[in-house]
């Protein structure tokens, strides 16, 4: 962090602590070379997730898009709205983990499945029969053989 008195790039932090909001950090700093104190503020930068969808176009990722699936798939199960967000919040979490700040929507529909067949088998197959496209009642039967694995 450079000196905003001299110039100096080396400084130690001697205090550190959250902002009112909790969204920025505060740290007071001590110059190494002039012994000057000054304020610094750290905020999260927020990258954006662009998803790559089907037909190429990008657009940025929207975990409402999801919910309103996964919610669809859920129809008349026992499954909360809690856990639906809980599972989101999962995908959303693997997602900026990543390296990558694009993903594709196949992948993200990947990660929905996965979190489904955790939750509700029938809503796993339900979001899996739109999500795959299925064509015949055999695409249907393999898939749900592949839950019997």
């Amino acid at each position: 962090m450079k000196c905003p008195f001299c110039g100096y790039t080396e400084s130690k932090v001697i205090d550190s602590r959250p902002t009112d909001e909790n969204e920025r950090i505060r740290r007071r700093r001590e110059c190494l070379q002039c012994g000057k104190r000054f304020t610094t503020y750290e905020i999260i930068e927020d990258v954006p997730i662009i998803v790559i969808k089907k037909d190429k176009s990008r657009e940025v990722f929207d975990r409402n898009k999801i919910l309103k699936g996964m919610l669809r798939a859920c129809e008349k199960r026992h499954v909360t709205v809690a856990e639906l967000e809980a599972k989101i919040s999962e995908i959303e979490a693997s997602l900026q983990a990543s390296v990558d700040r694009e993903v594709t929507s196949a992948k993200i529909g990947e990660l929905i499945m996965e979190k489904l067949k955790e939750i509700d088998e029938v809503a796993y197959v339900r979001f899996a029969s739109v999500y795959k496209e299925f064509e015949s009642a055999e695409s249907f039967r393999e898939e749900l053989a592949k839950l019997n694995d």
